[in-house]
């Protein structure tokens, strides 16, 4: 008689979902149990190939409400758009919805009836829980969660890049922008950006770290963490901010007070957005490859973590316009930076 998957949860001690998802290499799994279960079915003589993954022929690309926003869709509609593209070449219906903690997901996921669920953003913890109780297949995109398959651009050597630019500017008062630290993007962007003045010996003033108003959107929320700073007995000769929406937006609230960018303030933003081009100054930014980001997620749902593990991760590049360095002048090359 041939060895099933009970078998070797009855030998292993664990149930048949823990035995699937090690035999699949699915995330969720210690690598200590992966391993033990492996073993056992080795030792079972267990067929593997009768474990294929489950056909995914429709997709739900997942956006929490508050993404769902003006400022929001040049990145988040990249994204969708790699999506797309991978769906079309892989023969997959993907789908759009956007949700909130209090929207009925269960219902919503019941008539998109997907085979997999594809999170871009932010998602707090107890919505991916929700996700994860369907039982589908998740990845997700710009977003680092345990237990699930992730691509996410290099934010935090982004903002390392986005600072030390600035401090080879001749740049000494360089605040950060902020949006909400609960979003994994930001923070490491933050990171980034502490360990720049860190490695050149700058001590982070607190006064110079501002955070968009909680509950405002991106861009009225951006205008006035920007007037505050401004309103500092030393304002800041720089900025960096978590985003393009947001750079742009303190970019109009430092024109407005009669001041020039980049020769009083230099401003840095985040994502590549169309419109960083199109501002007055081009806005220097952090270039992020939005359309491999939609298609690397699809990849991992058809194809698990691979050799590289359980999280990818896109380099950035930093683009350098006029509102960091003025057009007749050529911008510094950056230093080697620290691996």
């Amino acid at each position: 008689m041939s060895v099933t998957v009970r078998d070797i949860a009855r030998e292993a001690g664990v149930s048949i979902g823990t035995v699937s998802r090690a035999l699949k290499n699915q995330p969720g799994l210690a690598e200590d149990t992966r391993r033990q279960i492996r073993a056992i079915a080795s030792k079972l003589g267990y067929d593997s190939g009768k474990l294929q993954p489950r056909k995914v022929k429709k997709l739900a690309f997942l956006l929490h409400r508050q993404h769902n926003t003006l400022a929001n869709t040049p990145f988040f509609s990249a994204v969708l758009h790699g999506v797309e593209e991978a769906c079309r070449a892989e023969g997959i219906v993907p789908s759009f919805l956007s949700v909130g903690p209090m929207d009925p997901i269960a219902d919503q996921l019941r008539l998109h009836d997907p085979d997999a669920l594809l999170c871009a953003g932010f998602f707090e913890p107890e919505l991916l829980q929700v996700f994860r109780a369907t039982g589908k297949p998740i990845a997700l995109i710009d977003l680092l969660a345990d237990g699930f398959l992730s691509v996410n651009p290099d934010n935090q050597q982004g903002g390392y890049l986005a600072t030390q630019h600035l401090l080879l500017q001749g740049r000494k008062r360089i605040a950060f922008l902020s949006g909400p630290l609960a979003h994994y993007s930001i923070r490491e962007r933050f990171r980034g950006h502490r360990q720049a003045l860190f490695d050149a010996g700058i001590l982070a003033d607190p006064a110079l770290e501002a955070m968009t108003p909680p509950g405002m959107d991106v861009e009225p929320g951006a205008y006035l963490a920007m007037q505050q700073l401004l309103a500092l007995k030393q304002r800041p000769d720089a900025v960096f901010a978590f985003n393009d929406s947001a750079a742009l937006s303190a970019m109009r609230a430092v024109q407005e007070a009669g001041i020039r960018v980049p020769r009083d303030i230099a401003i840095v933003g985040f994502d590549d957005i169309a419109q960083t081009s199109l501002s007055h100054p081009p806005l220097t930014t952090l270039r992020i490859d939005k359309e491999e980001l939609g298609r690397i997620g699809v990849d991992l749902l058809l194809h698990g973590p691979g050799d590289q593990g359980e999280s990818r991760i896109l380099p950035v590049e930093l683009v350098v316009r006029e509102s960091t360095v003025p057009a007749k002048h050529p911008a510094k090359t950056p230093a080697k930076v620290p691996a």
